[in-house]
């Protein structure tokens, strides 16, 4: 058995770099780091509940997917066709206005930012949110009686507005919208999911027949309208 002493000075003949840890200290440090390592998966728990609790926040009421807020020209849930002349026109529409035996007041014009339409004689008029028969009655009553009297109009939609992708998808960004567009076929547009996906849940985001901001919970057979926004969301675990 070694003495006291003899240990003693062997431990002081060591460099501090050789002598043996405590175990006390040892079994200090590993609780240390669990402790940290511990504290960080909270932040990260606490931070990713945070941006879920932010996304539920969203202030934007959530509804179904009615026959209110179907597409135009396409099946509504009791089977019958909507009539084209009942979509409704937005920002960046490109039209065609015609007034019968007027040249000069036919050609193509193109709703701005705002769903304004500049029409010559009669300056802006905002088509937003009209109807193309609702805008052919608004160009005709501002041209009859001061410049011609009873005139034809026509208006036709060339090209709708595009509709935006965002969120878990590969390409997001807007995209020329295409008759009964539904939500699965613009994810495979915008090149399909990311890994992150949530590819159970997502919504779109859309204007409704009074103007008001509304989510869709959306289905992948729900049908877009131009305009909409169809949000991928992220999960999270």
């Amino acid at each position: 058995m070694p003495r006291i002493g003899h240990t003693a000075r062997s431990m002081r003949a060591l460099s501090p770099e050789d002598r043996p840890i405590p175990s006390f200290l040892t079994w200090g440090t590993a609780m240390s780091k669990s402790k940290a390592i511990f504290a960080s998966r909270l932040c990260v728990a606490a931070c990713v509940l945070g941006l879920v609790a932010a996304c539920e926040n969203d202030p934007t009421p959530i509804v179904a997917d009615t026959t209110s807020l179907a597409a135009s020209g396409t099946k509504s849930g009791n089977g019958s066709v909507a009539s084209t002349n009942d979509y409704r026109l937005g920002a960046n529409d490109r039209t065609r206005i015609t007034v019968f035996g007027q040249p000069n007041l036919t050609g193509e014009f193109t709703l701005d930012g705002n769903g304004v339409v500049a029409y010559p004689l009669v300056g802006n008029i905002n088509a937003s949110g009209l109807t193309p028969k609702e805008l052919q009655q608004a160009i005709a009553s501002k041209l009859d009686p001061d410049y011609l009297r009873n005139p034809s109009v026509s208006v036709e939609v060339l090209t709708r507005r595009p509709f935006y992708v965002l969120g878990e998808v590969q390409k997001p960004g807007n995209y020329p919208y295409v008759t009964d567009m539904t939500a699965l076929n613009a994810v495979a547009m915008a090149g399909g999911y990311t890994y992150r996906a949530r590819t159970t849940q997502f919504y779109i985001k859309r204007l409704d027949t009074s103007g008001r901001m509304v989510k869709v919970a959306a289905k992948p057979e729900t049908i877009l309208r131009p305009g909409d926004t169809l949000e991928v969301a992220e999960r999270y675990f």
